[in-house]
């Protein structure tokens, strides 16, 4: 059985690197997909989606109108933190590829502390504009954790 629920917030963000617009600071409304693949509990349920919210929500607010900024663009962090703006330093580039991966992550871990668990599968998909998006899938069963 899947079960998916979607979340939505807003971030800014900017990709120093990049030779086009997306090096200047800018935003999206972001989009989030969670799929959770696996079996039935008691209850006849994956996961109560109330629970889902109890570790899916704390990201998000997290990240709800931060600035998304990579450790090594030290004009940018200086500028947020001189002048007290929500912020969020992660030690990757703001590609909507990166925030996936490491949302996948975060989801996996809280999902594995979950016991008695039978979930297979998580994937998250992270829309940064309605037509694009990057999507990851991990492998939750015992022993087939990749």
């Amino acid at each position: 059985m899947k079960i998916s629920k979607q979340y939505h917030w807003e971030m800014g963000h900017r990709l120093p690197f990049h030779k086009g617009l997306c090096k200047n600071i800018h935003g999206h409304s972001y989009r989030m997909n969670v799929e959770i693949t696996g079996g039935l509990d008691k209850n006849g349920m994956v996961i109560d989606f109330f629970d889902l919210n109890k570790i899916v929500k704390p990201i998000i607010e997290k990240y709800d109108h931060a600035f998304l900024c990579w450790k090594g663009d030290k004009k940018v962090l200086n500028f947020l933190t001189t002048n007290k703006m929500k912020k969020v330093v992660v030690d990757y580039h703001s590609t909507v590829e990166n925030i996936c991966a490491d949302f996948t992550d975060k989801l996996t871990n809280e999902l594995l502390d979950i016991k008695g668990h039978k979930f297979e599968e998580l994937t998250v998909k992270i829309y940064e504009s309605p037509n694009s998006y990057a999507e990851k899938s991990r492998l939750l069963a015992k022993g087939m954790l990749l």
